[in-house]
């Protein structure tokens, strides 16, 4: 049994060539803290997460190297956030792509190695195909979850 047991073969993915809006939008409707981004041939190009939408919406004092450690002192409204990142809203996804420390399986992963990486990364993982670099799914918590708890215990 592999990884490809467990694998969403339709997952919610975010193109490079989509804006920032388009990448939030995704998700916001499909509440996913990350969402894998794929090239126009289908390579697994990163992730868009909810930690760098938040960077942007979140005074540059604070994001900044050596940044504050604190804004209990900054008043800031719900419209001074949708203005931060209307900045962006037009701008490439990718200027929002995670590419580094992601962690990958393959399809023929061993099944319980695929678990002790979902386990570890404590994130969806991607599925990604090892001679072309395509996605081919991703899998995660409730994608494992489902599966072990398909049949009921009788």
């Amino acid at each position: 049994m592999t990884a490809k047991l467990f694998m969403n073969p339709n997952p919610v993915i975010i193109r490079t060539t989509d804006t920032i809006a388009q990448g939030a939008e995704q998700v916001m409707a499909k509440q996913r803290r990350e969402l894998p981004v794929v090239d126009d041939e289908g390579r697994f190009q990163g992730m868009l997460t909810v930690d760098c939408l938040l960077y942007l919406v979140l005074p540059k004092a604070a994001t900044m190297d050596r940044g504050l450690d604190t804004l209990s002192f900054v008043q800031s409204s719900l419209d001074d956030l949708r203005k931060r990142l209307k900045k962006y809203w037009d701008k490439p996804v990718i200027l929002c792509l995670k590419k580094k420390n992601i962690t990958v399986v393959y399809p023929d992963t061993p099944m319980l190695e695929t678990l002790l990486i979902l386990y570890h990364s404590r994130t969806n993982l991607p599925v990604v195909e090892k001679n072309t670099g395509k996605l081919i799914g991703t899998i995660s918590y409730y994608d494992v979850g489902a599966k072990i708890l398909e049949e009921s215990f009788d």
